[in-house]
């Protein structure tokens, strides 16, 4: 992962900067791309100059207004940004100006996207990005790998040795977990795309099932012998009834697919086995939490680092056309994550 370090020289702030936003919430038609005034830091915040930004599926479902949050507008889209500190509010002497950070927890709460050549960030909030790490490469793991952390280590409290299964492994959320799993010590199974399957074997998976093949579910649970203590369903393509029995006493299920995803379950198993089902999103997670993540995160890249495989790299200016193309399914298609980056000038 390590690459040359990007001119990071301080150069002037202007007073206006060009951004995606909407004026209200809407499909991909709704971003715009045009000027908006470069944030002025209060205290306890810092200015960055953006060198790259992450499409998430979460920032579609802020901007379509299916996922309800504070918004003021004009609202600035998107999640995570890794930039340079070019501006600094009170309060914020630990941090100094040239220095690279990165943040993911933007575009919710009130708290202007990332999606923007300037980005005003809560100093307790950003991190500081290892030396030698591309921005690209950082800014395409940040929301799976911390929701990753946050899933593993709070919700299912994971310990060394526990088998953990992974439903829908080849995503951002998934992959990372599988990764964070194996760090940690677990036996991991898998389950995704056939052709994503020597990936995630790659990235720590003990094995790897196709969640096409009409016996998944079978030779699931034969592989698992109700001997698993986590099962984390990223893709929703699974019943959590099947999950619970895969599960051995005092299982956890870990439930991140998605607004739409409605299922009916046997609480009487759950019951019987003392199994618990958490409902989880990196949105309402503490600082304290987050920096925790982050601590975990920056450990990685600074070692061994975070695989991710980035699909496409577009200009800031095709704000619209990169959630186009998430919620057209193209990022699956492209085969990783959507990066953008600011337009030349």
């Amino acid at each position: 992962m390590p690459t040359p370090i990007r001119d990071r020289r301080v150069r002037p702030v202007p007073a206006h900067m060009n951004a995606a936003f909407i004026d209200a919430p809407g499909g991909p038609g709704a971003i715009r791309y045009g000027v908006l005034p470069v944030p002025v830091p209060g205290p306890g915040q810092l200015v960055l100059r953006t060198e790259a930004l992450a499409v998430n599926h979460v920032d579609v479902l802020v901007r379509s207004g299916a996922y309800a949050t504070e918004l003021d507008f004009p609202f600035v889209v998107g999640r995570d940004v890794v930039g340079i500190v070019v501006r600094r509010g009170e309060g914020t002497e630990g941090f100094s100006s040239g220095e690279r950070l990165w943040c993911n927890s933007l575009g919710h709460a009130g708290r202007q996207g990332s999606f923007s050549e300037y980005v005003l960030t809560e100093a307790d909030r950003s991190y500081r990005l290892p030396p030698g790490v591309e921005a690209a490469d950082a800014v395409a793991v940040l929301h799976g790998a911390a929701t990753a952390h946050l899933g593993l280590m709070n919700k299912a409290r994971m310990a060394a040795g526990e088998l953990v299964i992974i439903l829908g492994a080849a995503g951002a959320v998934g992959s990372a977990a599988v990764q964070l799993a194996a760090e940690a010590g677990c036996r991991v199974i898998a389950v995704a795309g056939a052709r994503d399957a020597d990936w995630v074997a790659a990235l720590g998976a003990g094995a790897v099932l196709d969640y096409r093949d009409p016996d998944m579910v079978v030779k699931l649970a034969r592989a698992a012998a109700q001997d698993a203590s986590v099962v984390w369903d990223c893709s929703g393509s699974m019943a959590i009834d099947d999950q619970a029995r895969l599960l051995g006493l005092g299982g956890r299920i870990i439930h991140t697919a998605g607004l739409d995803a409605h299922q009916e379950i046997d609480t009487g198993a759950l019951y019987r086995r003392d199994i618990s089902v958490h409902g989880f999103a990196i949105s309402n997670a503490s600082v304290p939490d987050l920096a925790v993540a982050a601590a975990h995160l920056n450990a990685l890249f600074a070692g061994p680092g975070i695989c991710t495989r980035i699909g496409a790299t577009l200009p800031l200016s095709a704000t619209a056309e990169a959630h186009r193309m998430l919620e057209a399914g193209k990022r699956h298609r492209i085969g990783g994550k959507i990066v953008v980056v600011p337009d030349p000038p």
